[in-house]
């Protein structure tokens, strides 16, 4: 079985509690002995992918298989196609330098529902969108990639894996994938 899930922010990508009470996976009444495929940080939302079924973790968990994943990330400033230019070549960030991905500015924003909390807000400052689809998945890298670019994110939403979309799941909903869904998934392992 391999479970959709529109990740809320504040939710950790486990069902294990912390020490410091975070929220976790477990809330969400998933079905037994299910595992994310991936993660994703507390403060990042959208696209996260379950299963029970041991070949689809090590399929989407190791780094040979670059399953390539798209996310909406909404900055601090108006963001300029020279940001996005840096973005495609690859770019220095703590971790190293990054791979080359696909680095758009959104315009017109995606029409997301308001984060809770909602993301800070800076008179002066605008905020804008772009979306990075990227084959790697180094800790925190779309946050470092737009901060080495000078436009902070202020909220990151994982958009879709391959062509796998959040379209229709709303913050803190899953279900199950039917047949054709699974057979899209399974095209790119």
């Amino acid at each position: 079985m391999i479970i959709a899930f529109n990740k809320p922010y504040g939710v950790l990508s486990q069902f294990t509690q912390n020490e410091e009470s975070h929220r976790t996976l477990k809330e969400f009444k998933f079905p037994r002995d299910t595992y994310p495929l991936g993660r994703l940080d507390r403060d990042s939302e959208g696209l996260l992918l379950l299963s029970d079924e041991k070949d689809w973790i090590d399929d989407f968990l190791h780094p040979r298989h670059a399953h390539k994943r798209t996310y909406h990330v909404q900055v601090d400033g108006a963001v300029t196609e020279a940001a996005m230019i840096q973005l495609r070549k690859g770019i220095m960030i703590q971790t190293g330098k990054t791979l080359p991905c696909d680095a758009r500015v959104l315009n017109p924003a995606p029409q997301y529902p308001e984060r809770v909390p909602p993301i800070r807000v800076r008179k002066a400052i605008p905020t804008s969108w772009a979306e990075l689809k990227l084959t790697e998945g180094k800790n925190r890298q779309v946050r470092r990639m737009t901060a080495a670019v000078g436009f902070p994110t202020l909220r990151l939403i994982r958009y879709a894996i391959g062509s796998f979309t959040i379209e229709g799941l709303v913050p803190g909903a899953w279900r199950i994938l039917d047949g054709a869904e699974r057979l899209r998934l399974r095209g790119m392992r």
